[in-house]
C-alpha cells in the first residue's frame, strides 16, 4: 500500500470528521478512513492510479468568495456556507424550487417526492436568494439552475426563469426528467420563451432496462419525445445527464454517445453522473453499484471503439487559463473553474456523419492552455500588446479553420453569445462524480464550484447539501416557507 496524501473526510455511520488517507493499491487508489465508534471504511476513489496522477497535473486551488455568508464555528464540512474555508468561486448556482415529483425514482440524492414534507420556496424567497447568489464577490455566478424535485411541477416556472434572467444571469438551465415536457409542449415553449438556456434532461439509456431499475419505469419513449418536442420549439440546447451504476447502464455509455452526436442539432452533450450513494439508494450495495471518473473514460474508449479514448478527456481545471488570459486582458474577473481535479472530467466532439471526432484530433489541449498561462502573465507584467498578439497566435494550436475562427471569436470578444456559437458545434462529454459520506474529501469540497442557494441565506456545495446539510436544512425551511406543508 501507497499512501498518495492524507485528507478529512467523515464516518459514514455518526458523521463525525475523521482523519482519510487517500492510497494505492493494485493499480487502485482508495480512500480509507476509520471511527473509533463505527471500524474502518475503504471505497474506491478512483480506479486507476496512472489516470489519478495524470489528473493530479491540473491542480489549480482558487482564491474562493471575499464575502463568506458563514463564519468558521464548527469546521468544514458543518459551516456551509460559504464559509471563508472555501476556496472556489460560485460557477454553477443551483436553486431548489420545489420538491414534489412525478416520479419516484428508487435513485434520488434529492429523495424527492418521499421525503414527508413539501419544499416549495415562494416568488420571494427565489428573488432573495438570486439576489444573494448575484452579490458574491469577486465574481457573481452567470450560470443558474433551477432543480428539485421536479422543477415542471411549478406552473410559475416561467415567471421564475425571466426573474432570473432580469436579475443578471445570462445562462439558466432547468433541471427536468422530461415527463411533462415530453406531453405538454405549450409549456415547453413557455418555458423556452421566458429565456430557458438549456434543458438539463434526466438519461440513463437507450433501452427500456436502465430506467426500470433507477426510474421505476420504461421512460426512454418519454426522454425521446422530450427531445422531439424541444426540436420542434426550437431549442437547440439540451444536456443529457445519465445516473450511471455498474450493472445496470454502464454498457449504455458508447450508444448514448452516439445519440447525442446524431441529435447534435439539439444535443450539446452529455454529463455522466457516476451514482452517489446519497439520498434514496441502497448503501449495502456501495461496492458493486460504485463506479469511478476512470471507468467511465474505460467505457467510453472500448464502447466508442477507440475513437474516443481516455487521454481524449481532460480534469475540470484544464480551461481554466481561458478565464483568467481573457480576464486580464478585458481587466474584469470571470467565473474560474477551480474544482478539484478528480471531481470530473470532459472532452468536446465534432461529429462528422456517424464518426465521433474528440477536439484533441484537432487541437493540442495542453500548449493552447500554456499559451493562454503565457497571456495571463504578459497581462500581470504589464506588457497588454505582447499578450493579445500571443492570444492570436495560440490559435495555430487548433488546425481546423472553422474551430480556430470561432474559437478566436470566444477570445477576443469573451461574452456569452460568441461561446454559445462555439458550443453549436461542438458536443461535450463528460462526467462529474459527485461524492457520499463513503467517498468523502473535505479537499474536494472545499473546491466545489456548484453551490445550492437556500432561503436562509445560505449557499452550500452540492456534495455537502446532498450528503449532509439536506435533511436536516430543508425540513426547517420547508415549515418556515409560506408555502410549505408539513
Amino acid at each position: 500500500m501507497q499512501i498518495l496524501k492524507t485528507t478529512k473526510s467523515l464516518c459514514p455511520e455518526c458523521m463525525r470528521v475523521i482523519d482519510a488517507q487517500i492510497y494505492e493499491e493494485g493499480g487502485v487508489v482508495y480512500l480509507g478512513k476509520t471511527c473509533e465508534k463505527h471500524g474502518r471504511f475503504d471505497d474506491i476513489y478512483w480506479s486507476d492510479y496512472e489516470a489519478f496522477k495524470r489528473a493530479e497535473k491540473y491542480e489549480c486551488i482558487g482564491q474562493g468568495f471575499e464575502n463568506p455568508k458563514t463564519p468558521v464555528k464548527d469546521g468544514c464540512p458543518f459551516d456551509c456556507g460559504i464559509c471563508p474555508e472555501h476556496k472556489s468561486q460560485t460557477v454553477l448556482a443551483i436553486i431548489d424550487v420545489t420538491n414534489n415529483c412525478n416520479l419516484r425514482c428508487p435513485i434520488c440524492f434529492a429523495n424527492a417526492e418521499t421525503a414527508g414534507y413539501r419544499y416549495d420556496p415562494t416568488k420571494e424567497q427565489i428573488r432573495d436568494m438570486l439576489k444573494n447568489l448575484r452579490s458574491n464577490r469577486p465574481v457573481p455566478p452567470n450560470s443558474l439552475q433551477f432543480s428539485g424535485g421536479e422543477p415542471t411541477m411549478r406552473e410559475d416556472l416561467p415567471d421564475l426563469i425571466r426573474m432570473a434572467k432580469g436579475e443578471g444571469f445570462d445562462h439558466v438551465e432547468v433541471n427536468t426528467n422530461g415527463v411533462r415536457i415530453s406531453k405538454d409542449i405549450d409549456f415547453l415553449r413557455k418555458i423556452y420563451e421566458a429565456g430557458a438556456s438549456t434543458f438539463y434532461l434526466q438519461f440513463d439509456g437507450m433501452k427500456p432496462g436502465p430506467y426500470i431499475a433507477a426510474r421505476g419505469l420504461d421512460l426512454l419513449d418519454t426522454k425521446k419525445k422530450a427531445i422531439e418536442n424541444c426540436r420542434t420549439v426550437g431549442i437547440h440546447s439540451v444536456v443529457l445527464v445519465p445516473t450511471l451504476v455498474k450493472g445496470v447502464n454502464d454498457d449504455q455509455v458508447g450508444e448514448i454517445i452516439r445519440f447525442a452526436a446524431k441529435n447534435c442539432d439539439v444535443v450539446r452533450g452529455v454529463n455522466f453522473q457516476p451514482v452517489s450513494m446519497a439520498g434514496r439508494i441502497d448503501k449495502a450495495k456501495l461496492r458493486e453499484m460504485r463506479i469511478t471518473i476512470p471507468d467511465l473514460l474505460k467505457l467510453a474508449e472500448a464502447q466508442t471503439g477507440g475513437e474516443l479514448k481516455a487521454t481524449d478527456f481532460y480534469p475540470i481545471p484544464v480551461v481554466l487559463p481561458v478565464s483568467r488570459a481573457v480576464g486580464a486582458l478585458k481587466g474584469k474577473r470571470y467565473q474560474e473553474f477551480t474544482n478539484h481535479q478528480h471531481c470530473g472530467m470532459a472532452t468536446l466532439i465534432l461529429p462528422e456523419g456517424d464518426r465521433l471526432v474528440p477536439i484533441t484530433r484537432y487541437a493540442n489541449v495542453d500548449k493552447f492552455m500554456e499559451s493562454m498561462n503565457k497571456v495571463y502573465d504578459d497581462c500581470q507584467k504589464g506588457s497588454k500588446l505582447r499578450a493579445k498578439m500571443r492570444l492570436l497566435g495560440a490559435t495555430r494550436h487548433v488546425k481546423m479553420s472553422l474551430l480556430g475562427n470561432l474559437l478566436s471569436s470566444v477570445l477576443v470578444h469573451a461574452d456569452y453569445e460568441s461561446l454559445g456559437e462555439f458550443m453549436k458545434k461542438v458536443v461535450l462529454i463528460g462526467g462529474m462524480h459527485f461524492m457520499d459520506p463513503y467517498n468523502f474529501d473535505l479537499e474536494r469540497v472545499q473546491r466545489c464550484t456548484i453551490h445550492y442557494a437556500l432561503p436562509d441565506g445560505k449557499v452550500i456545495p452540492f456534495c455537502t447539501m446532498n450528503s449532509i446539510h439536506r435533511s436536516r436544512l430543508e425540513p426547517a425551511l420547508a415549515r418556515q416557507s409560506s408555502q410549505g406543508k408539513p
